[in-house]
């Protein structure tokens, strides 16, 4: 469990970094997306650990919501 966490806390700080040193709004549009589902993969290590079912609910519609704020920025984007 230790080194999972530790993995997505690697990749956090990467995902931060990309965000932050972005050339264009497009990589840092993905990297919001990218950093959404991370958090989605934190929430299912928490689901396997506590034995609690609700977390891989709250999971799916957190990368759900995610992807669909994705679409929405790129469609604003497009039409700008």
């Amino acid at each position: 469990m230790a080194i999972q966490i530790a993995i997505l806390a690697v990749a956090i700080c990467l995902i931060a970094i990309r965000m932050v040193r972005g050339p264009t709004i497009y990589d840092r549009i993905l990297a919001l997306d990218t950093l959404t589902l991370v958090f989605a993969a934190l929430l299912l290590l928490l689901a396997g650990f506590q034995k609690k079912a609700i977390y891989v609910d709250v999971a799916i519609v957190y990368a759900f919501v995610g992807f669909l704020s994705t679409l929405a920025y790129l469609k604003y984007l497009e039409r700008g």
